[in-house]
């Protein structure tokens, strides 16, 4: 397959406001992840069935760092971004509250952007070329997506990253500095 800047050979996103682009070119998921899920979900899950264009084997996809390279093949790719779970996965995987069940399980998949088109084939390895020093991992980005302001304004810094996520970022640090400024009551006891 054919790796660009832009996607994946002729693969097309329905919904471009939230997918695709050049930071969602590429979603990577690892098989290990999607064997994790046949034991949850109690059926077997296709390579794809999350909508990969990539399923990876021995490679955890869910610790490694934003901001981190790979050879994909003859493509050069950088993880950018994760998957957050939505309305319309759910409604693909038919599965009762799975928007929580997915975002839960830490389990989030990579979008990449590439950084140097190529070309891809099954079996062919993918060597990590580089990690930024003191990230976040891609399953940490999707805490910070949910909350976890100490985590969101690390991965801030991250080489590559998706511009939406200064987005979510105004919203989560937001919310924290206004817990921070509201009093404590005291204990009583």
């Amino acid at each position: 397959m054919t790796i660009r800047r832009l996607g994946v050979g002729d693969d097309e996103q329905m919904d471009k406001k939230h997918h695709g682009g050049p930071y969602q070119a590429v979603y990577a998921y690892a098989r290990e992840d999607l064997d994790w899920w046949t034991e949850q979900l109690g059926r077997e899950l296709a390579n794809g069935l999350f909508g990969e264009n990539i399923t990876t084997a021995g490679l955890d996809v869910s610790g490694a760092l934003m901001g981190e390279t790979w050879r994909l093949g003859t493509a050069v790719v950088q993880v950018a971004s994760v998957r957050i779970p939505c309305g319309t996965f759910a409604g693909w995987m038919g599965e009762r509250q799975w928007v929580k069940r997915f975002a839960r399980a830490g389990r989030p998949g990579a979008y990449l952007r590439v950084l140097e088109e190529g070309v891809a084939g099954a079996g062919d390895p993918i060597e990590v070329l580089s990690r930024p020093p003191d990230g976040v991992t891609v399953a940490g980005a999707l805490r910070a997506y949910y909350g976890d302001a100490d985590l969101m304004r690390r991965l801030l810094g991250a080489p590559g990253l998706d511009p939406k996520w200064e987005d979510a970022a105004v919203s989560v640090l937001g919310r924290a500095a206004l817990r921070e400024s509201v009093p404590q009551e005291p204990a009583t006891g």
